[in-house]
């Protein structure tokens, strides 16, 4: 019989370990073990809220430094008002951008859920444990996999 060598930190997979990609995942299952389909998409909607509502308040505060940097001197180089605005402008744009890429990552696992791999590590393919999807419910990756 002959022998297989496979590369140091390699190990094959096979199609009915449940996490493989090419199985088709269970949709009546646990997502994780500890974590049920309605709990996490209750978790991830309370988060997509609270991230819309975060969002539409940068969204004013972004007017009001924009409403505020009008009716201040046009030469933001002379002006010592120029700097703090420019800064809070860009602190404020900042922070928006953050709140798109969360909804962006919400709006996935949301997608994830629905199609049955929420709760599966995209590296590896193991289930992400409960407690780490407690903690960042957009998580794609088991804590092993997030440390490399």
């Amino acid at each position: 019989m002959r022998r297989t060598y496979w590369p140091q930190g390699y190990r094959p997979r096979h199609p009915k370990i449940p996490g493989h990609p090419s199985r088709k995942p269970d949709r009546l299952c646990r997502v994780a073990v500890g974590v049920t389909q309605t709990s996490a998409r209750d978790r991830l909607e309370a988060l997509r809220a609270a991230t819309l509502e975060r969002l539409a308040a940068l969204q004013g505060e972004h007017r009001a430094v924009v409403d505020a940097s009008r009716d201040s001197n046009a030469d933001d180089e002379h002006d010592p008002e120029g700097a703090t605005i420019a800064f809070e402008r860009a602190q404020v744009d900042a922070l928006a951008r953050d709140a798109i890429e969360r909804l962006a990552s919400v709006d996935a696992a949301i997608a994830r859920l629905d199609d049955g791999s929420y709760g599966i590590c995209t590296v590896c393919g193991q289930p992400i444990a409960a407690a780490r999807l407690e903690a960042r419910p957009t998580a794609t990756t088991c804590v092993g996999c997030a440390a490399r």
